[in-house]
């Protein structure tokens, strides 16, 4: 198990927050739960009282309004009343009385059409009272509609949409005495009464006709658009039925249905939910059609955006139409939510500091633990030089200790063979055995390292052998870092040797790339030698100039853990092997320091600036070698560009060459 899925530290806390999350869920569903269906019948019942009292205030005012035009209608038709200025007295003693009333028209069998019109009504809406015959004389029909209506009702009629006012227009029908025939009459009249009284705090009342037109309400902008609201199911329900009031659950997104409530006197909380409702309702709406794709469940889901609101409706004796008082469940259960609120609020404080309070003392326990996985994926991943800081005196503190000395034991033995051998062979990547492997080996060693190493004893004297050591330490540490960086195996050090290859414990996969890394890594350590030297002055026997030279070749060897059951080294056998070692023994000869056999030239060649050297004997090769001096990369401009270049930059005189 490569990683912690559940660590202690967080079973703790989940532990924890079940327990409050249990907890303090139970108690606010009972809390709510509870007091949400007391609100709910209170609510309903003050939603009714409102539509009661409002029904009866609207019905009063528009019984006052008929009544008093028929009223009006049979005086001026009563034997007696004769002459214009007779008239003209009933009329403006009629207007002076209802001054809410704009205007009469009525249409009488005998006398035929009849317009009485209040100026000063007009006048004060700023409306040409000549409006007031054309509207009715573009609206006969209704008049015929009135003489028919159940009951006898008047027919009540939004005429906000052609006045651009609260104007309101009544079509009835009264009997003439003594006679079969009857009077068709309308009235227009101001509605400011009406809308007035429909707003209640939060409940807000409106009036619609049997044809579903909105006559009155809060807003005027909803009528003067002429706002039919026929299409909505709840309201072919009131009509339907024979109750002349009721109560039932809507939901729509009308904008009549929504009452006006200053955004300030909502609680924060509530606030708070409604800003984050559609996207709760956007999240199930997502789970939802996720479980209908997988076939769990088999009703297509439906994005619901309509609000759920309570209303009243009460339907008028005195014309054709409804009173409809709604109430919107969000307003009526703020207070129940805002608890709700609350109490979630506060568990989640409590969840909170449990958690905090919780993740300190685990983290006693959690902090080690997590010292320790770290410390142990840094060993897999090869570094052995990690300590781990002891914190506490309990058994993690005890687990700590023996981990440093664990590492300290890794670190000390990743020094004596190769580090990427000991990482593969931690992680099994390493089978017990040999393997047939194309590879690309190289040998370097230094020139001349007898001399050198007798000049050190002759020069420190007791002190030499020391002074060679470290000398050699500083050469294979620039060295091996440059095997290293192209992913080669250092395989050993012998005295002033060093052997590596590539393609074996690490491959990229294709040999060609296999010997392009090995070649790369001799020219980097030829610029790395390069720049040690550079530091050093000629002719010092105390620190002397290092030249070396490097033999590289290619080919199939068998790679594996040689050795006995209590030693083994990770290395490989065979002609490439001795190959290069033997083609590195003829860099000093040949005046070169980089020599490639031609099994590498032919993987990569093209890669590189390189110049045919003399052949040489290999054992085991019936004909002389082809070998190749490796110059530069191909199309580097920079650095040496021929041999002589090479030999130049290298210090290689003549005189060395055979």
């Amino acid at each position: 198990m490569d990683k912690v899925r559940f660590s202690i530290g967080a079973k703790y806390i989940l532990i924890v927050s079940l327990i409050i999350i249990i907890s303090f869920t139970f108690i606010t569903v009972f809390m709510y739960r509870y007091i949400h269906n007391d609100l709910q019948v209170s609510s309903e019942a003050a939603n009714a009282e409102i539509n009661r009292i409002n029904s009866v205030e609207v019905d009063s005012l528009l019984s006052k309004i008929s009544s008093g035009a028929k009223i009006f209608i049979q005086t001026l038709n009563a034997p007696g009343i004769s002459g214009r200025s007779a008239v003209e007295a009933a009329a403006d003693m009629f207007f002076s009385e209802n001054k809410n009333i704009g205007a009469v028209y009525y249409i009488h069998p005998e006398s035929g059409n009849q317009s009485f019109v209040n100026s000063r009504f007009f006048a004060s809406l700023g409306i040409d009272e000549s409006l007031a015959d054309t509207f009715f004389e573009s609206r006969h029909y209704l008049f015929d509609q009135a003489r028919y209506t159940i009951d006898g009702q008047p027919l009540i009629i939004n005429a906000v949409s052609f006045f651009s006012r609260s104007v309101l227009a009544l079509f009835f029908s009264l009997q003439n005495e003594g006679t079969s025939q009857s009077t068709l009459a309308g009235v227009l009249f101001s509605s400011d009464n009406i809308d007035y009284s429909l707003s209640y705090g939060k409940n807000t009342s409106w009036l619609v006709n049997s044809y579903g037109d909105v006559l009155a309400y809060t807003d005027f902008s909803v009528l003067i658009t002429g706002t039919n609201i026929s299409n909505l199911e709840f309201f072919d329900n009131i009509f339907s039925i024979r109750d002349s009031s009721g109560k039932q659950v809507v939901k729509s997104d009308i904008s009549i249905l929504r009452p006006p409530v200053n955004i300030k006197d909502k609680y924060i909380i509530l606030s708070f939910w409604e800003n984050a409702k559609p996207r709760i309702q956007s999240v199930f709406f997502k789970v939802k059609t996720l479980l209908y794709k997988i076939n769990i469940i088999k009703d297509e889901p439906v994005i619901e955006n309509n609000q759920s609101r309570l209303i009243s409706f009460t339907k008028l004796n005195s014309a054709n139409a409804v009173l409809i008082t709604a109430a919107d469940n969000d307003y009526i259960f703020y207070g129940i939510n805002s608890a709700a609120g609350f109490v979630i609020c506060i568990s989640a404080a409590v969840l909170i500091i449990s958690i905090i309070i919780t993740a300190l003392f685990s983290r006693s326990i959690s902090v080690p633990l997590r010292s320790l996985a770290a410390a142990a994926k840094r060993i897999e991943n090869g570094d052995f030089s990690n300590k781990i800081k002891i914190i506490n005196r309990d058994e993690t503190g005890v687990l700590a200790s023996g981990f440093n000395k664990m590492s300290l034991a890794l670190n000390s033995f990743g020094k004596f063979t190769n580090r990427e051998v000991v990482l593969k062979s931690m992680r099994g990547d390493i089978a017990p055995g040999g393997i047939p492997k194309h590879c690309t080996v190289l040998f370097s060693d230094i020139h001349d390292f007898a001399v050198k190493s007798d000049n050190f004893l002759k020069y420190y004297g007791n002190e030499g052998s020391e002074k060679i050591v470290l000398w050699l330490n500083e050469y294979y540490s620039k060295m091996i870092d440059c095997v290293e960086k192209t992913n080669g195996v250092t395989d050993k050090l012998i005295g002033d040797a060093l052997m590596a290859h590539w393609g074996t414990a690490y491959t990229t996969g294709s040999p060609r790339n296999d010997a392009f890394a090995c070649i790369k890594t001799a020219l980097m350590m030829r610029k790395a030698l390069f720049l040690l030297n550079k530091t050093r002055r000629k002719n010092d026997n105390s620190d002397p100039f290092i030249q070396i030279g490097c033999g590289i070749s290619s080919g199939i060897a068998t790679a594996g853990q040689i050795g006995s059951d209590k030693h083994v080294e990770y290395t490989v056998i065979g002609a490439p092997v001795n190959a290069a070692a033997q083609i590195g023994s003829c860099a000093k000869s040949s005046g070169a320091d980089i020599l490639i056999s031609e099994d590498t030239y032919n993987l990569v060649g093209d890669k590189f600036k390189t110049q045919e050297m003399p052949p040489v004997t290999v054992k085991g090769k019936e004909r002389p070698v082809k070998i190749f001096a490796v110059i530069n990369f191909l199309d580097e401009p920079k650095g040496p560009q021929c041999i002589d270049d090479v030999r130049s930059l290298l210090g290689i005189s003549v005189q060395d060459i055979k």
